[in-house]
């Protein structure tokens, strides 16, 4: 799950790209306001957490530009400024989650999996397709009752693919989930990664729809 972490701070800004990293999220980290507008606008992101104070360009007017180009991707606002009226006026511009600084990591991770949950039309916290069932806090998956053990990627891959269940998404969108900056991407990683959920699901449950990708079925007793 690839996020964008805005947060100017040094040590604060590693702290947190390293906790989420821990609970598996993917972290690209900016460190101003015109470069998170930057590549919120052109990066294929799950969510985003965003300091207000951030130089060049304040949070608060970044939001309102995402926003204004109707760009949705999930927005948890974390600062500083704690008075009602700043978070009334963040929340009111697009802030989708508004978490006041010092925060815990796992409160913000558990945040962002609501947030993504959310934006793709999940409410439980357990993702089930047929009998594939995925406890993405934990990090543990279920297939016809009996735990399935996954290598981080084949995990990250397979969370992708259930968030999307029944949308076909192209290798380079899998990459993109799959990978943060500064990680060198194989040419076949994420065909690898697929042969192997293969094995130990079903084969037929993750289609490939040739020249454009891949798709996890939904079961046609799902609703």
């Amino acid at each position: 799950m690839r996020i964008l972490l805005a947060e100017d701070d040094p040590m604060l800004g590693d702290g947190l790209r390293a906790g989420l990293r821990q609970q598996g999220f993917q972290v690209d980290w900016v460190r101003d306001g015109m470069a998170a507008e930057r590549e919120l606008g052109c990066g294929d992101y799950q969510a985003a957490v965003l300091d207000l104070g951030l130089p060049q360009k304040d949070g608060l007017d970044v939001l309102q530009a995402l926003r204004a180009k109707k760009i949705s991707t999930p927005v948890l606002v974390l600062t500083a400024r704690d008075a009602v009226p700043d978070r009334i006026k963040g929340l009111d511009l697009g802030a989708d989650d508004y978490v006041l600084k010092p925060v815990d990591l796992y409160e913000l991770g558990a945040r962002l999996r609501s947030l993504v949950r959310r934006s793709h039309g999940q409410t439980q916290d357990l993702l089930t397709c047929g009998a594939i069932q995925m406890n993405p806090a934990a990090r543990q998956v279920m297939f016809e009752g009996q735990p399935v053990t996954l290598s981080t990627r084949e995990f990250d891959l397979l969370h992708v693919l259930m968030l999307a269940v029944g949308r076909v998404m192209s290798r380079e969108q899998l990459e993109q989930q799959l990978y943060s900056w500064g990680h060198e991407v194989e040419s076949n990683a994420v065909e690898v990664h697929i042969h192997h959920l293969r094995k130990k699901l079903k084969p037929e449950l993750i289609q490939t729809v040739r020249g454009i990708g891949y798709t996890l079925l939904r079961p046609k007793t799902d609703v």
